[in-house]
């Protein structure tokens, strides 16, 4: 059977909330109380009117079997009985609120009846021994203390109850508060000595009707065993990695609470007995139990079912807003399309929230199986068809649940909340480690070992790898860590397989070199085998980096198997293409920034300038891939700031290559057109167009005016447009239809006289 079904089949029987005892305080109205041959009472206690009392009280006794003693070396304390003692109407308030909150603590229901047994007056060395207190009235199930204002110190009461104990200090500094304090009859309690002042208590019997059921502390021994094993047996599952169990449940509990009321103190009847249940089992089984607030968020297809002529109809109408409640009645849920699930507002069994931040989690983790499948959304809202969208809807739950997990799969846990919870923590420890000066065995750097397994584990999913923008601070961490064999796994698992962009660069420069030369040389020829082709600028810098590190070390000789990938991979050659499913799909030459040229060939003149030679032949070989202008000479002339490449045989054919080329347009005659003849071929050769074409070839006509209508107007100013014609378009609205004003001007003069200028200075720059 199911972890989670076996553990809500076991909590399903913890119904009843109650503990062995209860303790409080509470604000009073301070009562008028006066004891016969004493007169009114003040309160705080008064030390004068302290003795007053003991002077009219007597010893109280204790019982042993059927007998009534009195021993000071079991019970030093004085009584005063009931009768001899007259409280104002206004105390029956207090004692009713005080009545109901001690019913909620033991976790009793129905009609609780406080009868007065005595008032006790403890000086300064009365104590009680332990005991357990006898049936003193039909019915009596358990014992109410309060104790008033008083002023004193010591006399706390201890309660025991099988293996548990509780120390209670019923004293308040304030003089308007009563202390409380109830336990069930069968309870073992103490009153420890008074060691100064004095304390005055009133003692109540708690009773039920005649005949009802007496109630008993709730004890779920037998379940908190049961429970504790499950976890146990889960936890050591949890060890093997063939385990397919949930590594977290999550339980839902029976009332709804307010994201303010996600707390253990704010749990109500039965959720409060199955938390305080839990978290025993929990602390045995070594897991960890949080309390936390399931938000889900779903939307998709919505289905009409009203009238539509009706419902446009309401739409239509001035009441509109008045109707929004009936409209969804004329909807049904369709299909559900987005679905979220997380859990949020931590809280610990202490009361502390836990930063976790927002976590997903899983249908299979819910305990038991389906146990969100019948809940009512708190929200639901449909939106109605528009344009070419259908009707939708969106809806949202939220429910509270003790979520728990194995406490040595913390982390695993942690690693589900994803990067932005998991990276940041990592950062932490891999800081707290560093500045230890602890060595690679110590339990941060383990348990940081540790936090960066389940997140490479997790990083891509198998076959959609992409880039991530957290790579950096991911490797920084494992740098900083020295942590090798990750930062192995990374590289080679993660970055190689195509997670890798250019800005990864820097740090993963750095990773590598704390790895040795030859896994390092490897690790290099993957990344850029596995990334040539799909992103060659992050390939060209990483390049430059790494053969810039390996110069300095005298180690550029092992690049050259890296660097012969990449210029193999460069392209343009379409024989190439079927090797590479990146490019399969293009029709058209790849386009190659010339920040790239500038990286490939300054690495290349590290580590191998054959290689150098190699790519600028291949280059000036498909002009249309590395074209001159848009390409080669940009590159060129960065390339001349480099003063360790400007003697290079490779940039020298570059530079002769671009030097040819400027060198033929800048001897192609200049000068402005001498007559209206401009270029009159155009794309299109439709009747309008064709009418355009003569206009253009026409060398006395410089303006020409288009009548059309709109559609045909439009069609000629876009061939103009996209031909780039020498001609200002104007729209002439008079008359109908509308004129085209088409004027000629002198743009690809001018843009042959700019051109000039920069070839000049481009020539005179690369020379």
């Amino acid at each position: 059977m199911l972890i989670n079904t076996e553990l809500a089949e076991t909590l399903r029987k913890v119904q009843r909330y109650g503990n062995y005892y209860t303790a409080g305080a509470l604000e009073i109205f301070v009562p008028r109380i006066e004891i016969d041959g004493v007169g009114p009472i003040a309160l705080p206690l008064l030390p004068a009117q302290a003795k007053q009392l003991i002077a009219v009280a007597e010893r109280a006794p204790y019982g042993r079997g059927p007998e009534t003693l009195i021993d000071t070396e079991v019970r030093r304390t004085w009584q005063i009985s009931p009768d001899q003692v007259r409280i104002s109407q206004r105390w029956e308030r207090t004692l009713k609120d005080i009545v109901t909150r001690v019913k909620t603590g033991l976790g009793v229901t129905g009609i609780v009846v406080a009868e007065f047994y005595k008032v006790l007056v403890y000086d300064e060395g009365s104590f009680f021994v332990s005991h357990r207190d006898t049936e003193k009235a039909p019915g009596m199930f358990a014992t109410l203390v309060i104790v008033l204002p008083s002023i004193y110190t010591g006399g706390q009461l201890i309660v025991r109850h099988e293996d548990r104990e509780a120390r209670l200090d019923l004293y308040s500094s304030e003089p308007s508060v009563a202390t409380f304090a109830a336990f069930y009859a069968d309870c073992v309690h103490e009153i420890l000595p008074v060691t100064s002042g004095c304390r005055l208590t009133f003692v109540y019997n708690l009773l039920r009707q005649s005949g009802s059921w007496l109630p008993n502390s709730p004890n779920y021994s037998v379940e908190q065993a049961r429970l504790a094993e499950l976890l146990r047996q889960w936890s050591a599952a949890k060890q093997s990695p063939d385990d397919e169990s949930p590594e977290k449940l999550v339980y839902p509990l029976e009332h709804a609470y307010t994201e303010a009321e996600v707390s253990f103190d704010m749990l109500k009847g039965a959720d409060i007995a199955r938390a305080e249940v839990l978290i025993a089992a929990t602390e045995q089984a070594e897991c960890d139990l949080h309390l936390a607030l399931v938000s889900i968020e779903e939307s998709g297809y919505a289905e009409y079912t009203g009238d539509y002529y009706g419902s446009r109809r309401r739409k239509w109408s001035d009441d509109d807003d008045d109707d929004d409640d009936d409209d969804d009645d004329d909807f049904e849920i369709g299909e559900v399309t987005e679905r979220s699930a997380i859990l949020s507002e931590w809280q610990r069994p202490d009361g502390q929230p836990a930063a976790f931040g927002d976590f997903p989690f899983e249908a299979e983790e819910l305990c038991p199986p389906g146990a969100l499948d019948n809940m009512e959304p708190d929200e639901t809202h449909f939106q109605e068809a528009a344009g070419n969208e259908g009707a939708s809807f969106d809806r949202t739950y939220q429910r509270a649940a003790l979520v728990i997990w194995p406490r040595h799969r913390r982390l695993a846990v942690l690693n589900q909340a994803g990067l932005a919870t998991t990276l940041p923590h990592l950062t932490e420890i891999a800081q707290h480690w560093a500045k230890s000066g602890q060595g690679p065995e110590s339990p941060l750097w383990r348990q940081a070992h540790e936090l960066a397994g389940f997140m490479l584990d997790t990083w891509s999913t198998p076959g959609t790898y992409y880039a991530r923008p957290e790579t950096p601070a991911m490797l920084a961490a494992l740098i900083q860590l020295k942590d090798t064999a990750h930062i192995e796994a990374f590289l080679a698992d993660i970055s190689a397989a195509g997670a890798y962009r250019k800005d990864d660069n820097p740090a993963l420069v750095k990773a590598i070199d704390l790895l040795p030369p030859f896994r390092a040389t490897e690790l290099i020829e993957r990344i850029i085998a596995g990334n040539a082709v799909k992103d060659r600028d992050a390939c060209g810098d990483l390049l430059v980096r790494i053969a810039t590190v390996a110069q300095k070390a005298g180690r550029v000789a092992e690049l050259i198997p890296a660097a012969r990938i990449l210029v193999d991979a460069l392209p343009g050659d379409p024989a190439r293409l079927p090797q590479t499913n990146e490019l399969r799909w293009q029709r058209s030459p790849p386009s190659v920034e010339s920040g790239f040229i500038v990286d490939l060939l300054t690495g290349l003149a590290l580590v191998d300038p054959t290689l150098a030679d190699r790519a600028v032949s291949y280059m000036l070989a498909w002009p249309k891939t590395y074209p001159l202008d848009a390409t080669l000479i940009p590159a060129a002339l960065e390339l001349t700031k480099k003063a360790t490449i400007r003697e290079l045989a490779a940039f020298q054919r570059l530079r002769n290559a671009c030097l040819t080329h400027l060198r033929k347009r800048i001897a192609k005659p200049l000068e402005p057109p001498s007559n209206w003849t401009r270029a009159s071929t155009v794309s299109c050769k439709c009747p309008h167009c064709n009418e355009l074409s003569r206009f253009l070839a026409d060398p006395k006509r410089q303006s020409w005016e288009f009548r059309a209508i709109q559609r045909n107007r439009e069609h000629v100013e876009q061939v103009i447009k996209q031909n780039g014609c020498d001609v200002d378009c104007t729209t002439h609205r008079q008359g109908r239809p509308y004129g085209l004003i088409c004027t000629k001007n002198q743009a690809s003069y001018e843009r042959r006289v700019q051109q000039r200028k920069k070839d000049l200075k481009e020539q005179k720059q690369l020379k």
